[in-house]
């Protein structure tokens, strides 16, 4: 059976591991992004499908849908487009940043999530179910001093996962989160430090063995693979050198 996966926020990072690991595994791949020149570097390299929208966009979305429903059965959407802007406290934060990590985490997993459940639906066969996947954080999770904005996105989206999860019930539709802890990724924390390279760098530096995008993309498709009532409610995936979002082991991992 040919099996169809959307993937957003697949220009770089996470979403782009995740698209080029589902075309390992013999998927076919739709990557969605907004930036169409990396998009098309990637269609190159792999042949997945492309198509161009912002998810912070109900007109974007919408085409999406319908380029989709043209295209054919879709298996399996996993909502990876999202991004956290500044560090700054609860107190002195911009808004602005706020109603921009809220958009795209939380509103934006909404919008294609409601745009593409029917499509899910429809590409149900006898015995088999669809997926939802959210890569949410664990700053969803676990509140810390700098989190503000994305705590609260992250946390909204954890909880938008959990409220879709109730209402699904009783559909052959799996809802999976997976809550990644530090991923040393090419563009995360260069966004969320407004491209400053020193502070970009400077969080992964002397951390023992971070994750990489690779290793999310490798727990995505292990979630969505396993047998068809198999339901991973929740994934927290975390370097070793990680305990929390607010600790974190710079240097040697030692036995004590």
């Amino acid at each position: 059976m040919n099996r169809r996966v959307v993937v957003t926020g697949a220009s770089s990072g996470i979403g782009e591991a995740t698209a080029r690991r589902f075309v390992k595994h013999g998927w076919q791949v739709v990557a969605v992004a907004r930036r169409e020149e990396r998009l098309a570097a990637l269609a190159a390299e792999t042949g997945v499908d492309t198509f161009v929208a912002d998810v912070t966009k109900q007109n974007d979305v919408d085409a999406l849908a319908g380029y989709l429903r043209e295209l054919g059965p879709i298996h399996a959407l996993v909502n990876n487009a999202g991004g956290a802007f500044g560090l700054a406290s609860v107190e002195d934060s911009d808004p602005d940043d706020w109603t921009r990590m809220f958009d795209v985490n939380v509103v934006g997993t909404k919008r294609v999530t409601s745009a593409l459940l029917p499509l899910l639906r429809e590409g149900i066969v006898a015995g088999q179910s669809a997926s939802i996947l959210m890569v949410t954080s664990i700053a969803g999770h676990v509140a810390y001093e700098g989190g503000s904005g994305y705590n609260a996105a992250k946390f909204a989206q954890h909880a938008l996962t959990a409220v879709l999860r109730l209402e699904l019930a009783g559909e052959p539709i799996r809802v999976i989160e997976v809550a990644p802890g530090m991923v040393k990724t090419e563009e995360f924390a260069l966004v969320r430090f407004a491209g400053d390279t020193a502070k970009a760098d400077s969080v992964y530096d002397n951390v023992p063995d971070p994750l990489v995008a690779e290793d999310i993309a490798e727990t995505i498709v292990h979630a969505i693979e396993l047998p068809p009532f198999v339901n991973l409610d929740l994934i927290t995936v975390k370097p070793v050198a990680q305990a929390a979002p607010h600790k974190m082991i710079r240097g040697e991992l030692k036995i004590r």
